[in-house]
């Protein structure tokens, strides 16, 4: 048995492809944006509850430097953009006026130097690649959390702090609070709690290191920071926000947690055991079979619905494979996704029943939601 997917809506990118990275839907329901980076602006645009967007509802923040240089957040208003550089964070407005800048060690390589500018390494051949931290806005708006690389101007927390993790007045830029990460990125990702502003989640990726997951709580004076247990890729965060989605490191288990990172209810799912054997998968015996491996995406279509995907490994079979998961279904089945023609890459979980994906030539997305079962 499968579930048939409706096509709820395609909303087609505002920039080219020759011109900027793929379009996407971020934001809660109510205050979805289509968001799109190219190397000189980020457009975003609002759309309705039927992911239209209003005729002339686009706002375009210009680029302080380019979308290779580290990554990027839009308020949920849509008044302000947040830029992660390699050397410091910077907030920008719809007319390309700084709002608020907060320098901070640099991201590339073994550089100790604080820049004062993006021009002063721009064209340096060891500053190519550099590694990035990420930032967030509150579910409010109100405040900025920005993962860093330490130390800030103000002096460093400890002699050991390599990545900071702070809180920042997204209205004023004034730092709020500081912690140690106890990381070394090569890059992050926020998941903002989706009812309180106090709370954060944050996804680091070590490369072949490890995935370390922090979850922050700010009580208006001081930011605790729980270091969950084990490698773990943060994806998604259930409505109520008490339930966090994650894939280990390897890949290999997919799970639900609460906020300190115990697994809820046994909801704990190893690929091998979960996933049957792609129907194009060559040979015929176990031997020949090629492993079965969770994607680093999905997430909370509602609060007890997950939808996952195994693209990556199913990539040298055949036909990419979608999940839904009843988490509330004594066995948790998992229920393959029948598309209207194949998908080409992972979905994005979009709250309020829907998810996404992008069309072939990654210049559209498609809205998506359950339209019962099939077979």
């Amino acid at each position: 048995m499968s579930v048939r997917a409706r096509l709820r809506a395609t909303v087609p990118a505002p920039l080219p492809l020759s011109q900027a990275g793929p379009p996407e839907i971020t934001g809660p329901p109510g205050r979805r944006l289509l968001v799109q980076r190219s190397d000189d602006e980020i457009v975003a645009q609002p759309l309705d509850d039927a992911f239209a967007a209003g005729a002339g509802a686009s706002v375009r923040f210009p680029a302080p430097w380019p979308r290779c240089r580290g990554t990027w957040e839009v308020a949920p208003d849509a008044t302000l953009a947040v830029f992660a550089g390699v050397h410091a964070v910077r907030a920008v407005d719809p007319s390309g006026a700084t709002r608020w800048e907060v320098r901070h060690g640099c991201w590339s390589g073994g550089c100790e130097e604080i820049h004062a500018s993006y021009e002063s390494y721009a064209d340096r051949r060891d500053h190519r690649y550099p590694e990035s931290g990420s930032v967030g806005f509150s579910t409010d708006g109100r405040f900025v959390w920005a993962h860093v690389r330490g130390p800030l101007p103000g002096g460093e927390l400890s002699a050991d702090t390599a990545d900071e993790w702070l809180v920042i007045d997204a209205g004023d830029g004034r730092v709020l609070a500081r912690a140690d990460a106890e990381a070394v990125a090569a890059g992050s990702a926020h998941l903002p709690h989706p009812t309180d502003p106090a709370q954060m989640g944050l996804s680091i990726g070590e490369g072949q290191d490890g995935a370390p997951l922090r979850w922050g709580r700010w009580d208006g004076k001081e930011l605790t920071v729980d270091c969950l247990d084990g490698d773990l890729c943060l994806l998604s965060l259930s409505p109520s926000g008490d339930r966090l989605m994650t894939v280990s490191h390897d890949q290999d288990s997919l799970a639900v947690r609460d906020s300190r990172g115990a697994v809820v209810e046994a909801l704990d799912w190893d690929a091998d055991a979960a996933i049957p054997r792609h129907p194009e998968a060559p040979g015929d015996t176990e031997e020949d079979e090629l492993p079965v491996y969770w994607d680093w995406a999905g997430g909370f279509l509602d609060a007890t619905t997950l939808i996952a995907s195994t693209t990556e490994s199913d990539e040298d079979c055949g036909q990419y494979r979608h999940w839904l998961i009843d988490t509330t279904a004594p066995a948790h089945g998992f229920v393959p996704v029948d598309y209207p023609s194949p998908v080409s890459c992972e979905p994005t979980a979009l709250g309020g029943g829907f998810w996404s994906t992008l069309s072939l030539s990654r210049d559209v997305v498609h809205v998506w939601s359950p339209d019962g079962p099939e077979g």
